[in-house]
């Protein structure tokens, strides 16, 4: 079934304090906040999380697409797998979300692909986190080491049923998550889930945990 329209205001912005380019939408009378934290060199034009932010508005939920790192960052591999430097950038982004005037009022969540599910994850993890809600995609999870036990937030990993080592990876990481929390594997999909329906079937899935999520009770906006 097709999700209703619900038109959201798209704007340019820029993350203190260093700059950082982001496109935040806001749809009308939004139900939540969900930043995404991109991963392996990836940045706020990912058509993939553009269809993820693209049906989330659809849906209700504001979306912030940035980069967590400078042009001059990105051309250093080094930094993509830097997840405390990456962890700093997304908490700075939640800080600067919950004082702009169209989102502070909203409960939030984290989306991350690949190494930026590690960089939400450890984000999620410190002390007085707001965040409610996080899904991984295709994410390095592992790669949050010990802020995996110290996140409060409803976790949803996702994995391709193909994507053997990272699904190996998820179940590691899972185990040591104490939140709640579901892994949900994509039968027949690989890392990047470009098998037919795939994507959509992530899509799916990540709506319906953020709205579930971000519905309840603990979903506080007080911060």
């Amino acid at each position: 079934m097709a999700q209703p329209a619900n038109p959201a205001i798209a704007k340019e912005v820029s993350i203190p304090p260093l700059g950082l380019g982001g496109i935040l939408r806001v749809p009308n009378s939004p139900i939540g906040l969900v930043l995404f934290a991109h991963g392996s060199g990836s940045s706020r034009f990912s058509p993939r999380n553009q269809m993820v932010a693209d049906s989330l508005n659809r849906a209700g939920l504001a979306t912030l697409l940035f980069d967590l790192l400078t042009d001059d960052e990105a051309r250093d591999r080094r930094n993509v797998f830097d997840i405390a430097l990456l962890g700093d950038r997304l908490a700075q982004a939640t800080t600067w979300a919950g004082a702009d005037r169209s989102t502070s009022f909203l409960p939030l969540g984290y989306f991350g692909a690949s190494t930026g599910a590690a960089a939400a994850l450890a984000a999620a993890g410190r002390a007085n986190s707001p965040v409610v809600a996080i899904v991984s995609r295709g994410g390095r999870p592992d790669l949050a080491g010990a802020h995996l036990r110290s996140v409060h937030a409803g976790t949803l990993l996702i994995v391709g049923g193909k994507d053997e080592v990272v699904l190996a990876l998820n179940r590691a990481a899972f185990d040591r998550l104490t939140c709640e929390k579901q892994l949900a594997i994509v039968a027949g999909a690989s890392h990047l889930f470009e098998e037919s329906g795939a994507l959509e079937r992530v899509i799916e899935l990540t709506r319906d945990w953020f709205l579930g999520q971000m519905q309840q009770p603990h979903a506080s906006t007080d911060r």
